[in-house]
């Protein structure tokens, strides 16, 4: 593949612009942009290509303008969409993965740095995202070819509103709309200069956020221009400063911390063997305060004269300290954009975006394991550790294959991970667009071709290779044979604080890994739309186009990673392409107007055709029915089919890691329900997990097939006429709409804490399916666990959404108004391939939430030169899982009183009620206009419930605010 090949096949170019030229077509109008010809009296709204002259119509779309999104005080796009009620989990900049856990197995990488928006809790890669109607390209984090887009690539400097379809539109735009589709509106009509400064910080006098913008434009009777640079930098909050992110569970103190300790953790079999013929296992760690090399009696290890004791939980290490709470993050966007009327009917367009991100995540000092029991499917395994080591205490060889089972050292004398992303992001878009009368009509059409690429860099600092550690710790004479070598001592923990780890040592086995990887997406399309010929309801409408696209992309790790020398998460590269053709056609149809009980039927039918080069052909239809009853109601509702095609990740991404923080129900068995299927297994009754995280294998599949949706959505619109003799009220409406998706063949990997749960729960757990793949090591320890990506059974959700928005007249003390947005989730199950279900609303799991319920309330008081807003958030509460095994006892949590509910081995996570204000003042100078804001989020100060089986912080940060009050000023001048 030719990474440098920014243009499709020229043969696609020129066919499309002969097909188009032949009939008079020439490039783009955005599918959500209002037309400003002077003749055009509809619109485009998200949702259809059909243009309309209402903007509430069969599709329910909620509008966030420039003044919602300036009320939340927050500066990026993601953050904002994220707060919508009907918005999932989904990554954001409160996430510090940095992949030191590794890769999940969707082969998009881990996203260190980006922010996704994911509808209906159906994953970020099944919410469809555009800028002015066109696809916007894929995020890359240098860690895999992602499926999603990251929205730090979109500064919201250029951001005029933002349109959010809330139902099923693969007919409409294809591909990846199952969920819904965000489409972002850029600011075009502009004129003057306007500067924007924004400056904010927590309470705790951390995560200091700034970000300046300045633009301008001008609009004439032929043209309009727009140009914006910004720049946004946000500081880190460490985790250390927050209470529930201090230790890596809540209220567990190090219990729960890494057994990779700076002391060292050494796991061997003794020497003598008992008179049963089970060998004697020893797992010890070295004493504090101990320098040079530490005493070891073979006769009585850990006893009074030895510098070792026997390994505790109270040894374990405290790797959150070293963690990032809010990550670092500079963005610097420089966007443009300009169109010229041609002739009276032929426009030009052009627009080009260059953005550039620098985020940083932090963890731990990389912890190095070493034997069978390390479960890193790599090198790590094999290592053993020879008796002509200098530094070895044994006195005998620690042999993988025999009498080793796992050493654990955390190297704090080498720093902790540093993983620094350097996230390039390109976009042009060109074309014409224009309208030619036939007979009595005018049609509309456009013609237009896009370009985007992400490319990201990931230096990664404070990792180590495993080759050289081998070498470093095997015969001595080999060692001194190889360039470089320094024999490494691992055995004799900090002492004087200092480490036993010298600059030599780590000159030797440490390395400067650098990732990369890349997305890019060419579209051309060409549209045309308008009336065909009038029935006795209205204009027959219809609305067609083709669109040819080209997805390319590519992860290449560092060649020490590919060669499996990195003592990190091993990982391959991965790269791959496809094409995709579509047309597609959208008809309105309107059956009745102006009759009783009947001010407007009107029925929407689309259908779209896909012809993907990865899976063959597929076509997706919908159906829609508005039913305008009066002025006052309106009744809505449509069915569609849907589907999402595999993306480049999940059909190519080679085999990787991922340490998932899991509970092996067979740590401490006996007297279990897991007792008889653990014995079967052949683990031994004295085994005792020694890690929270266990090691699986993820990666991509070519044979995946692509996810077929169908959908439904009813609702209403009821703006009462009885208002108007209410003195108090000026204008009330409600809105109402239950969706539901069933989606089929959902592409994603088993739950890896289900898998496990449901093989050690059969009846013969040495022949279950569930068991395919999980094998362990003799001691029974976990080493190998097979979780890549499959076609699962399917998801089922459903709910409704609940809008109220309310204004009274104007008084002397200004215009109150009320705006409140509900959604509420029915079910969410999920069907894994055996057919096995699991309703998740209300649950936490995977550091994902899907709360029953989530509100959205403002309220506003606006006066000539000032306004008030009050916002309240809501968010339900959810359950989780209160039960890890891992201090030795069979409740785990449930016996440290962590538990709301232990005798179910639950806890509830509270619901969380978070308050907004912001206070805007308009002060009247000449020649000028200013706008000053100052705003508090969470004043209230809400802290996040603590959630135990979170794997990072002690919360969950897709569905929680972070710990502490957030202030922050603004202000904007306009000339």
């Amino acid at each position: 593949m030719d990474k440098n090949n920014f243009f499709p096949p020229a043969k696609k170019l020129l066919i499309a612009s002969a097909v188009f030229a032949a009939v008079g077509f020439n490039s783009t109008v955005t599918a959500a942009e209002e037309e400003t010809s002077a003749e055009a009296e509809s619109i485009i709204v998200t949702g259809s290509r059909i243009r309309q002259s209402q903007a509430e119509g069969t599709n329910p779309v909620q509008v966030l303008t420039r003044e919602d999104l300036d009320r939340t005080g927050l500066k990026t796009v993601g953050d904002i969409l994220q707060r919508l009620p009907a918005a999932g989990s989904a990554l954001n900049t409160r996430f510090n993965s940095s992949g030191n856990f590794g890769f999940p197995p969707d082969g998009g990488g881990i996203g260190a740095g980006a922010a996704e928006v994911a509808l209906r809790h159906l994953d970020s890669k099944r919410t469809l995202v555009l800028v002015d109607g066109v696809r916007w390209v894929n995020g890359s984090s240098a860690s895999g070819v992602s499926n999603s887009v990251d929205l730090n690539t979109i500064p919201i400097s250029i951001v005029d509103r933002i349109e959010v379809l809330e139902d099923g539109a693969s007919s409409i735009y294809g591909s990846d709309a199952i969920a819904g589709v965000v489409n972002i509106i850029t600011r075009k009509d502009f004129d003057g200069m306007e500067f924007n400064a924004y400056g904010g910080a927590y309470d705790e006098g951390d995560g200091e956020t700034g970000q300046f913008d300045l633009a301008f434009g001008a609009t004439g009777d032929k043209h309009r221009v727009f140009f914006s640079i910004s720049h946004y930098d946000q500081q880190e909050v460490n985790s250390w400063a927050r209470e529930l992110s201090a230790v890596p569970v809540p209220g567990t103190g190090v219990t729960r911390g890494s057994s990779g300790t700076p002391q060292g953790r050494f796991i061997f079999l003794g020497q003598d063997n008992n008179m049963d013929g089970e060998p004697d296992v020893y797992s010890l760690t070295v004493n504090d305060g101990v320098t040079g090399v530490p005493t070891y009696d073979p006769n009585n290890p850990g006893g009074p004269n030895d510098d070792f004791h026997a390994f505790t939980n109270a040894d374990r290490f405290n790797f959150a300290a070293y963690n990032l709470y809010v990550t670092p993050s500079q963005r610097t966007s420089i966007f443009g954009q300009a169109d010229y009327q041609l002739t009276d009917n032929v426009n030009f367009y052009a627009k080009a975006l260059y953005n550039n991100r620098k985020s940083v995540n932090q963890a731990a000092p990389e912890p190095i394991f070493l034997g069978p029991e390390a479960g890193t499917g790599g090198l790590a395994d094999s290592v053993s550790i020879h008796e002509t080591n200098p530094y070895n205490p044994f006195g005998m060889t620690l042999d993988a294959n025999s009498n080793f089972l796992l050493l654990g050292r955390r190297p704090i004398e080498g720093g902790p991970r540093n993983y620094r992303q350097n996230v390039d992001t390109s976009y042009i878009g060109l074309g014409f667009n224009g309208d030619f009368a036939a007979g009595d009509n005018v049609f509309f059409w456009d013609v237009n071709y896009s370009h985007g690429k992400n490319y990201a860099t990931q230096i990664k600092r404070g990792g180590y290779n495993i080759r050289h550690i081998q070498n470093a710790l095997g015969p001595l004479a080999d060692c001194e044979a190889l360039a470089g070598c320094v024999p490494l001592n691992l055995f004799g923990g900090q002492g004087d604080g200092s480490g036993t780890i010298t600059q030599d040592m780590l000159d030797y086995i440490q390395f400067i890994q650098k990732d990369a990887s890349e997305n890019v997406i060419d579209t051309i399309s060409a549209n045309i739309s308008g009336d065909l010929f009038e029935m006795p309801a209205g204009y027959f409408s219809f609305a067609a186009g083709i669109e040819s696209r080209e997805y390319r992309g590519f992860f290449e790790p560092d060649p020490v990673v590919v060669a499996g020398d990195s003592n990190g998460v091993p990982s391959k590269p991965t790269s791959g392409s496809y094409e995709v053709d579509e047309y597609y056609a959208e008809f309105k149809v309107p059956l009745l107007a102006d009759v009783a009980a009947a001010e407007e039927l009107t029925l929407s039918l689309a259908a779209r055709n896909s012809d993907y080069s990865t899976f063959g052909s597929e076509t997706t239809t919908k159906a829609g029915l508005l039913w305008r009853i009066n002025e006052e109601f309106m009744l809505r509702g449509s069915v569609s089919e849907g589907f999402r095609a595999p993306s480049i990740g999940e059909l190519y991404s080679s085999a990787a890691r991922f340490d998932a923080t899991l509970t092996d129900r067979c740590s401490n068995h006996p007297g279990t329900i897991y007792e008889n299927a653990c014995n079967m297994l052949g683990v031994p009754s004295n085994y005792e997990q020694p890690n929270p995280q266990i090691s699986i294998t993820t990666g991509g599949n070519p044979n995946l097939e692509a996810e077929k949706s169908d959908s439904q959505m009813l609702g209403f619109v009821y703006s009462p006429q009885w208002v108007n003799s209410v003195d108090w009220i000026n204008t009330l409406d409600f809105k109402a709409t239950y969706y539901k998706h069933e989606i089929r063949d959902a592409v994603q990997a088993p739950d890896a804490q289900t898998q496990l749960d449901q093989c050690l729960s059969s009846d013969d757990p040495t022949t279950a399916a569930a068991c395919n793949g999980i094998t362990r090591a003799a001691t029974g320890a976990i080493n190998g666990f097979n979780n890549r990506l499959i076609n699962i059974g399917g998801i089922d959700t459903s709910g409704y959404d609940v809008a109220i928005t309310y204004t009274a007249p104007q008084s002397d003390w200004g215009m109150f108004s009320v705006t409140w947005f509900n959604t509420f989730v029915s079910d969410y199950v999920e069907e894994d391939a055996s057919g096995r279900t699991v309703d998740l609303v209300g649950k936490e799991q995977n550091d994902s939430g899907i709360p029953e319920w989530k509100s959205v309330l403002t309220m506003g008081l606006n006066q000539d030169d000032w306004g008030l807003s009050w916002t309240v958030r809501y968010v339900d509460s959810l359950t989780e899982s209160c039960s890890d095994f891992l201090d030795g006892t069979p409740d785990g949590l449930a016996e440290l009183g962590l538990c709301s509910d232990p005798d179910n081995r639950l806890n509830t996570l509270d619901s969380r009620v978070y308050n907004d204000l912001q206070f805007s003042y308009f002060p009247d100078v000449d020649d000028m206009e200013m706008e000053l804001n100052v705003g508090v989020n969470n004043f209230l100060d809400e802290d996040p419930p603590a959630c135990y089986s979170c794997s990072l912080n002690g919360y969950d940060p897709s569905v929680y605010d972070p710990e502490g009050v957030f202030a922050y000023a603004s202000i904007k001048l306009k000339f």
